[in-house]
């Protein structure tokens, strides 16, 4: 095990269509193929002691009358009923967060995700989020409205804006910026966390995110000691 782990690890899960079409595999089982290797690094966090692990399952640039979300979209229903009830999720106390404008999406996603917040609300020893309709453009404009809004009611002195009233306006204002950020497919940022990101270790991977797996995910943790 590499002897000095990050406290928060940002994942990038890309590529699921597109592998999906190569291996001629529908993506409904590509999609489900997805989220359990998403819980298989749940598992470790937990093992490993990660105090907190982000996965950005599903921007909102995704279009959505595309197969890929619908598929996604149910999939992501399904993962959520399943880890409300999960031995995983309770016995280590894994707090589940969801960062972005998931409440605009469908039902059917809507209330399992609010089952799995309210169910794990109370827990603090681990911290799982998952970006859903996220973009990091939006979460900066998000928290630069709230700002505007608490300067217009006289609560913040425009003089007083620093960079932690930005980030205490943020989706991810409860949690510390990501030590490492992983991304999968091309070697691009793909907006996760870029407030937060400033300062973080990257590694790159080209594996598609249904071909990751432990020993990438251990690779990444083993450079991020240099």
């Amino acid at each position: 095990m590499p002897e000095k782990l990050p406290k928060h690890i940002a994942i990038t899960m890309n590529g699921i269509e597109f592998w999906a079409r190569k291996n001629n595999i529908s993506l409904e089982e590509a999609n489900r193929k997805s989220l359990n290797i998403a819980r298989n690094i749940i598992k470790i966090q937990a093992s490993l002691k990660i105090p907190i692990v982000t996965f950005y399952l599903l921007p909102s640039s995704v279009r959505k009358d595309s197969d890929q979300y619908m598929q996604l979209i149910n999939a992501t229903a399904e993962f959520f009923s399943s880890i409300a009830n999960s031995e995983l999720i309770h016995q280590n106390k894994i707090k589940v967060s969801v960062l972005g404008k998931w409440y605009e999406l469908p039902d059917r996603i809507v209330e399992p995700i609010k089952q799995v917040i309210e169910s794990t609300k109370d827990y603090d020893f681990f911290f799982t989020n998952f970006c859903i309709n996220y973009s990091g453009h939006d979460e900066i404009v998000d928290a630069c409205r709230l700002i505007a809004r608490q300067v217009k009611a006289g609560k913040i002195d425009p003089n007083s804006i620093s960079r932690e009233t930005i980030k205490e306006n943020l989706y991810s204002s409860y949690f510390i910026p990501p030590d490492l950020i992983i991304k999968n497919g091309k070697a691009t940022i793909s907006g996760l966390l870029l407030w937060d990101s400033v300062n973080s270790r990257l590694y790159f991977t080209k594996r598609l995110w249904p071909d990751f797996n432990n020993t990438v995910f251990m690779d990444a943790l083993n450079r991020f000691q240099g």
